[in-house]
């Protein structure tokens, strides 16, 4: 879901990857209506594994595991936890609610980094 949500809604300062520490291999069906409905495109979006060139590449990982992001990436210095409910297998009331939250999350950050950016070129 934070990829399609970035792709559409922050495309100007998110470049976003997804991977996963245990993927499922396919994207869900709910998660793909819900996406849908909300007008965000599910086209392209895989369920990946993390890899460790993945990994390396990232400038920040949103680590959304369930575990604190100094156990999961000990050796990244950019995390960010998101505490994200997994609605796999839930019904479609959590689809959506996890939906919203990351959607909030995601323009968050999104809005973050468009500060940063302008203070940067400002400082310029």
């Amino acid at each position: 879901m934070a990829e399609a949500i970035a792709r559409c809604d922050a495309a100007d300062i998110i470049e976003p990857s997804s991977a996963g520490l245990s993927p499922l291999g396919r994207i869900a069906q709910m998660t793909q209506e819900i996406l849908a409905k909300d007008g965000y495109s599910a086209n392209g979006l895989t369920s990946d594994e993390l890899t460790r060139e993945a990994l390396e590449a990232a400038d920040l990982i949103i680590n959304m595991t369930g575990r604190p992001g100094e156990e999961v990436f000990p050796s990244h210095k950019n995390v960010e936890d998101w505490f994200v409910e997994d609605p796999y297998g839930e019904d479609l009331e959590t689809y959506r609610r996890v939906f919203e939250g990351i959607r909030r999350r995601v323009n968050q950050l999104a809005l973050s980094l468009r500060e940063q950016r302008q203070s940067q070129e400002a400082a310029r």
